[in-house]
């Protein structure tokens, strides 16, 4: 068995003694194959020795949220998730602070998280026989208190990052049906709707312990993972167990701004970094501001002029202000017994 990090909370999935135990399947029908799924967890529930599985569906009204909330009413011992970066987003909301482990299947798009937890991606097998045979990883989850123009709140959380400005823009302007058609690359023509419009937008922002500042930018970022599709790094030290969120900041001026934004998140996070060499050059290399990096419990944010927002790829409306924080350890999230945890 892989020895996890020191700072990383592992332990071993256990079944309660006083009966027997029942795991819960909640997907998305328009991502994930239900059926297939619930055969798999049925049959290994047998052969563990649990009762047979809940099973739940999502719905255009019910994201994930609720029926996770039902499931856990339930006694559930365990909840998988099927589904997109959303649907993992609103199960993995609803399970927070639960303490009841969750296996993520992945299913649909993105799956950003699955993706920055290292797990397997194309053998749904191996995630469901985890629930009973794996760890645990106790990893932060990100919460956002956003406040509309009108003065009315609202607070979601976040397993992989989110954001308010020219980011948010691309994913609104991504178009839903392109996406389902060729995956995450649809976002490219997103971004291409959006940048010929992309004006910078002033913006107060404070993390907790730090002084106040105040901004022209095109984005705001606040992530708990680092790691992009495409073998794209965001943010190359970002870890979901050090109950700490990073703060990416865009603020390129003009077309060579963004040829420097491009150069450090494809070319110095995703190539040099990677090598001894690489981060000598990096290191004797002129610093500019075009992506400016911070890190911190949290970051509350304010503009004058509503901005749309984003968490893990979902659109959530407008917003004059959002204030971010991390649960530290919040989410037990299932990993296979072998998983190697260094570096997550």
């Amino acid at each position: 068995m892989a020895t996890p990090p020191d700072d990383a909370t592992v332990e071993s999935v256990e079944s309660p003694s006083v009966r027997a135990s029942r795991a819960a399947l909640i997907y998305n029908p328009i991502k994930a194959d239900g059926s297939a799924l619930r055969a798999i967890l049925t049959r290994l529930s047998d052969e563990h020795g649990w009762a047979e599985p809940h099973v739940f569906e999502t719905t255009v009204d019910d994201l994930g949220d609720e029926v996770t909330r039902r499931a856990l009413e339930a006694g559930a011992d365990a909840v998988l998730v099927a589904g997109g970066d959303g649907t993992v987003r609103a199960v993995s909301e609803a399970m927070s602070g639960s303490g009841v482990p969750l296996a993520i299947v992945p299913s649909g798009t993105g799956n950003l998280l699955a993706r920055n937890l290292k797990l397997p991606l194309t053998v749904p097998e191996a995630m469901i026989r985890a629930v009973f045979d794996g760890q645990t990883l106790a990893m932060d989850v990100g919460w956002s208190r956003m406040q509309r123009p009108g003065g009315e709140t609202e607070e979601r959380a976040f397993v992989v990052m989110g954001g308010m400005g020219l980011d948010a823009a691309m994913i609104a302007n991504t178009s839903a049906q392109l996406k389902k058609s060729v995956g995450w690359v649809a976002y490219v023509d997103g971004a291409a709707r959006s940048l010929p419009n992309a004006k910078p937008f002033r913006v107060m922002y404070q993390l907790p312990e730090s002084r106040l500042h105040s901004a022209r930018v095109q984005s705001v970022l606040f992530a708990n993972c680092g790691s992009l599709p495409a073998g794209l790094e965001l943010i190359p030290e970002a870890s979901v167990t050090d109950g700490a969120l990073d703060i990416v900041i865009f603020q390129p001026k003009g077309p060579l701004g963004w040829i420097f934004v491009w150069r450090r998140v494809a070319w110095d996070n995703s190539v040099l970094r990677r090598f001894r060499t690489g981060r000598r050059v990096l290191a004797l290399r002129t610093k500019d501001n075009a992506v400016r990096y911070s890190r911190g419990t949290g970051i509350e944010i304010a503009t004058h002029k509503a901005q749309p927002v984003q968490l893990d790829g979902d659109e959530f409306g407008e917003a004059v202000s959002v204030r971010t924080r991390v649960d530290p350890g919040a989410l037990l999230v299932v990993i296979p017994k072998t998983h190697a945890t260094s570096g997550l």
